[in-house]
């Protein structure tokens, strides 16, 4: 119960501060298992994507997320484990021999949909975007038919920036766009880069 009502007051909350507005530009809302992949500059990137979600959606998308930020004893873990329901990894490597992203993995495997960050780590400079880690490749390559879908979180840093207490009343838009997929014989590299340039033509032009 508890889990359920922290979830609708965290949502409505972040509808409320960012006046967030979702931008179906590729895609449509379906209830279709999929791999969100977005820009990160903020902790609460995962919150917003995931609030912009219909409640049918919410119900079965989980966000991947850093063992080493959220399991924090108290009102982080209880966020991420409980309300959220996310999928930890170790980006720490604290065990080499096993996979950091068998958690994504079998998550997906079950039928989630999950929302991904591949700069790995929150962007703090200028540049529109890191450069992508390979786990997406990794997990677009595992499960093929799952949809891949590039969604560009604007403003969020603005409204949240870091050091700051209280947030800023601009307004976010999250833009979705066209889902992909690895193409036969198409290498690391080129998904990489590929998936990079989705993201970042969905960023919205400057004045």
């Amino acid at each position: 119960m508890l889990p359920a009502i922290t979830a609708f007051a965290i949502t409505c909350a972040a509808r409320l501060i960012t006046g967030a507005r979702a931008l179906w530009l590729g895609c449509t809302p379906q209830p279709i298992q999929r791999l969100y992949f977005a820009n990160h500059s903020s902790h609460g990137d995962f919150v917003l994507l995931w609030a912009s979600l219909p409640e049918p959606l919410r119900r079965r998308t989980r966000p991947v997320a850093g063992a080493d930020y959220w399991c924090q004893p108290g009102l982080r873990d209880f966020i991420i484990r409980k309300v959220f329901n996310g999928v930890l990894i170790d980006r720490q490597r604290s065990d080499a021999q096993t996979n950091p992203l068998q958690p994504v993995l079998d998550a997906l495997a079950q039928g989630d949909s999950l929302i991904f960050f591949p700069e790995g780590t929150r962007n703090l400079g200028d540049e529109p975007l890191l450069p992508f880690k390979s786990g997406l490749f990794h997990l677009a390559s595992a499960q093929p038919q799952i949809e891949v879908v590039p969604v560009w979180i604007a403003n969020l840093n603005r409204v949240m920036p870091k050091g700051r207490a209280l947030p800023l009343p601009l307004l976010c838009t999250l833009s979705f766009g066209e889902p992909l997929h690895v193409q036969p014989d198409e290498d690391k590299q080129a998904f990489l880069e590929r998936a990079r340039q989705a993201l970042l033509n969905l960023a919205p032009k400057e004045a």
